[in-house]
């Protein structure tokens, strides 16, 4: 369902109401098209004293061939020449005219809390001068990967500085921190990437870890990452799943379909617009791991992408849901993901370097009235991400999880208008997400080169105002 608010309050004669009024104006955001640049417009590089991912970054921009502009500073300066960029370089203060659409800032340097005034001197002069759909990246170290108590307390206060700056940058700008462990500089691409780019569009204040993965990241085709791929996406036959689907298969995979026998003609009609194939199934039945598994084994030697996107809901109240709601939705939410996750590694269908990517949800993390059974399944999902990254690590897979926060489609669209305006405006957007939101951070997961991400949950819900 359109949001209606949002597109009247950017006409000429919304503009002046809201203004007068002191209304929200949501910005519209920018979405990724195929065959635009990852990022259009001016780059500005920064880093605290002694950082170590300001090479690595650079190295990233260089390959985007980005617009980039450094401080005058040695080892900034050298570090964009020795990527390969023609870096504009600040002596000083930055030119009143300079307007920029992403700040990049590598605070690995930052090892004791009176070295945060980093964060100030870096973004200060330079924060009201983004453009719309801007994008904020702050690099850091994990916590439990720094040396020290002091320097652990300074990279942990940055999830709280891009966290608050999220809220603060307004015009659809985003800001994220990504915690890139020591040895792992070299899994930076496809994160930076993705974050950088109009993918992220309803991505924003969130925390990413990065660890170094099992394998040299692949050089991608940046267009079409997922070529040669083989993906399975549950629940493909309509909105999330379809937009999944559909971006997969934009990025080069051969998609196969999974849903139910009575959504077979719609399920139909998704795959074999972009190329792909499908099944049927009720993941609930006894043998269906069994046969999903044969089906990916017989008919494509394998699986390299894996997304479980089916779900349902079955709102009650605690006290008045009864037992056979309670078993259903955590049985096909939750329950099934695991029963097919063992049977794919255990048949060995799942090639090297697979990607597991889960759909959980906002309300596994915040709660949702009428949603005990939903709410307990969501959580289970990202629990059982968290679980299974080291078990999985060993075998060359990854898995992560999405958490929508409030998407637009059929199901938000029967919701009562006064509940689904408040979903749609308790976020820093101002908006709600569409499905194809949630399928960009998937395939940003299901990269190749993304075999440093794994034990990932990632909201994608505009920064709600709602949960962690």
């Amino acid at each position: 369902m359109p949001d209606t608010y949002t597109s009247l309050a950017n006409s000429p004669i919304g503009k002046l109401i809201t203004g007068q009024l002191g209304l929200p104006r949501p910005t519209i955001l920018e979405r990724y098209s195929p065959g635009d640049a990852t990022i259009s417009g001016q780059v500005l590089l920064g880093a605290a004293p002694g950082g170590r991912l300001a090479p690595a970054a650079a190295t990233v921009l260089a390959g985007l061939s980005a617009n980039v502009s450094t401080a005058l500073r040695g080892d900034l300066r050298k570090a964009a020449a020795d990527a390969g960029l023609d870096a504009a370089v600040f002596n000083g203060e930055v030119p009143g005219d300079a307007r920029f659409k992403a700040l990049v800032f590598d605070a690995t340097g930052i090892t004791d809390s009176t070295q945060l005034r980093e964060l100030h001197a870096f973004f200060h002069p330079v924060v009201r001068r983004t453009q719309s759909c801007s994008r904020v990246v702050v690099l850091g170290t994990a916590p439990e990967d720094t040396g020290s108590p002091r320097e652990a307390a300074a990279q942990r206060a940055l999830e709280g500085f891009t966290r608050s700056l999220g809220k603060e940058i307004g015009q659809g700008g985003t800001v994220q921190l990504v915690y890139v462990a020591p040895g792992a500089e070299a899994f930076l691409g496809s994160t930076l990437r993705f974050l950088l780019s109009a993918r992220s569009a309803y991505v924003s204040g969130q925390v990413v870890r990065i660890n170094q993965g099992a394998a040299t990241p692949p050089v991608v085709d940046v267009h079409r990452p997922l070529e040669g791929k083989v993906a399975l996406v549950t629940g493909a036959s309509r909105g999330i799943g379809a937009a999944i689907a559909s971006v997969l298969a934009r990025d080069g995979a051969h998609v196969v379909g999974l849903d139910i026998p009575p959504l077979a003609e719609d399920l139909e009609a998704v795959t074999s617009a972009l190329g792909g194939s499908f099944l049927t199934a009720d993941i609930t039945t006894d043998d269906a791991p069994q046969s999903i598994a044969l089906h990916l084994q017989e008919a494509h030697g394998g699986v390299d992408i894996v997304v479980h996107n089916a779900g349902i809901t079955q709102d009650r109240t605690l006290a008045r849901m009864k037992p056979e709601r309670w078993e259903r939705v955590l049985d096909i939410n939750l329950s099934s993901e695991e029963r097919i996750n063992d049977e794919l590694l255990s048949s060995g269908v799942l090639n090297t370097g697979a990607r597991i990517v889960c759909v959980s949800s906002i309300a596994g993390i915040a709660g949702n009235n009428g949603q005990t059974n939903y709410g307990t399944s969501k959580a289970g999902v990202a629990g059982m991400v968290v679980a299974m990254a080291p078990v999985l690590a060993k075998q060359q897979v990854t898995i992560n999880a999405v958490a929508p926060g409030f998407i637009e489609t059929q199901m938000t669209a029967a919701v009562p208008i006064a509940i689904r305006e408040a979903g749609r405006r308790m976020n820093s957007m101002s908006q709600g997400g569409l499905p194809v939101d949630v399928a960009e951070a998937i395939a940003w997961f299901a990269a190749p080169d993304s075999g440093g991400l794994n034990g990932n949950v990632v909201r994608v819900c505009g920064q709600s105002l709602l949960g962690a």
